[in-house]
């Protein structure tokens, strides 16, 4: 049995981070991957796909070049191995950085294998033995695939397999309407594939409220993507040519399937029972609020521990742990204020409460709102779509929520999050003296125009 001063299991983007923070106070430490560093984001998620994202709107941009008085003659055409090596590549120098930065490092130890708990103190992996009083979870989340009819009978591909492609799809069958689906929906519409969206629920992206699901279908119906919601049934069998997708409402005659139904964690497999940590109905460990489970002396950090599935609470996740265990501090998970980015182009930034939520709180709510088309930046740049809007709380001034659908509205949202976070009211931010021409100059305008509801 070999022993360490801490366990982490997972290469993710909290647990290599905290692995070395752990190093660096002299700690011994092994880190056990099953697959690749870097976790979903690195190998399958953000770094890859926003690499496929940047190459789309560059075919966009081309074949839309003569509105902004550019002519480039002939077809615009895509070389979709070119496109695949490109995300790859980028994919590759992150991993490659995680292996060597690991590499140099003193008193870690890098395992590659599938872990699983002898006890809450042990830890099996490729026929070894090893023990650590801190044992630390942090290992990630899978697409879901539903049992539908004949799912089994047909190659679907997963937001895992399609960054793989390097072939067009002749027409691309998603299958869900959130956040993953309708990356690639739109991506690989501007490749230059048919696309149909196929969607349960009454709307796309059903976290957030009517208003923007409603405009980012418009936008995506735009650009020639099929949409249907609303759907009960759905069948899948093979036909001459690919696959048949039928539904209630209609029949999608389809070359490629995308199963884009969520996400389950990685925690079925771990052996989790031997050491008696609690999983919720999902699967996903239950933790407190420093991210703590319910045995002592192991933690969950990241997609598996159900409180955020995004790259940058991940990595706030290791920040709680460190400072907390490293650092004396005492931070919590409940102090977060959550925030996310749709990443179609143009893009959502979301942060706080939806306005369905803040009306759902029982405060005193104010709401404002602002086109896209009224934005200077917007129109010097010639992409209008979209819209701003606010939510605060009439009695204390402080911002509960904002979305900003529009041309960098990800990047413009950082504002309101710094606000929020700083516990700024929104009169004092009105008075913050923004630069011209850009999209975050119109905050404090739309601050201004905050109406009771």
């Amino acid at each position: 049995m070999k022993s360490f001063d801490a366990i982490v299991i997972g290469g993710g983007q909290a647990g290599p981070f905290l692995a070395a923070r752990m190093v660096e106070k002299g700690m011994k430490v092994a880190l056990i991957e099953r697959k690749f560093l870097g976790g979903t984001c690195v190998n399958a998620g953000c770094m890859p796909t926003k690499t496929l994202v940047a190459s789309a709107r560059a075919a966009y941009v081309a074949r839309n070049s003569a509105v902004y008085g550019v002519n480039i003659p002939g077809e615009i055409a895509i070389d979709m191995k070119v496109v695949r090596a490109r995300a790859e590549t980028v994919t590759m120098n992150a991993r490659n950085g995680l292996i060597g930065w690991f590499a140099g490092m003193d008193g870690m130890t890098v395992i590659y294998g599938h872990a699983r708990f002898e006890d809450p103190r042990t830890v099996s992996v490729n026929g070894e033995t090893l023990t650590a009083p801190r044992i630390f979870l942090n290992v990630g989340a899978r697409p879901v695939i539903p049992d539908l009819p004949g799912i089994n009978d047909i190659d679907y591909l997963t937001s895992t397999s399609i960054i793989h492609l390097d072939t067009l799809p002749r027409h691309l069958a998603v299958i869900g309407g959130s956040y993953i689906g309708l990356e690639f929906a739109q991506m690989y519409r501007r490749f230059g594939a048919e696309v149909s969206v196929i969607e349960h629920g009454p709307k796309l992206a059903s976290r957030e409220d009517e208003d923007i699901s409603d405009a980012i279908a418009d936008v995506l119906r735009s650009e020639g993507i099929d949409i249907h919601t609303g759907v009960s049934d759905i069948a899948f069998a093979r036909s001459s040519d690919g696959i048949t997708v039928a539904t209630d409402s209609a029949r999608i005659d389809a070359s490629h399937v995308l199963i884009a139904t969520g996400r389950k964690p990685n925690t079925d497999d771990l052996g989790l029972d031997a050491a008696g940590v609690i999983t919720d109905k999902h699967g996903y460990i239950t933790v407190d609020d420093t991210l703590a489970t319910n045995v002592e002396g192991i933690w969950a950090l990241g997609d598996c521990n159900g409180h955020g599935a995004f790259t940058h609470t991940s990595y706030n996740d290791f920040e709680i742990a460190a400072a907390n265990l490293l650092d004396g501090a005492d931070r919590k998970v409940s102090s977060r204020i959550l925030a996310y980015a749709l990443y179609i182009d143009p893009p959502l930034g979301r942060v706080g409460m939806t306005e369905k939520q803040a009306r759902a709180s029982g405060r005193k709510i104010m709401i404002s709102t602002r086109p896209m088309s009224r934005v200077g930046r917007a129109n010097e740049r010639g992409e209008t779509k979209g819209f701003m809007k606010v939510i605060a709380d009439a009695e204390t001034k402080k911002i509960l929520g904002a979305a900003i659908l529009g041309i960098e509205g990800d990047e413009v949202i950082h504002g309101i999050i710094d606000a929020m976070n700083a516990g700024t009211t929104y009169p004092a931010l009105q008075w913050s003296v923004p630069i011209h021409p850009t999209v975050s100059e119109l905050i404090p305008t739309v601050l201004g125009d905050l109406k009771p509801v």
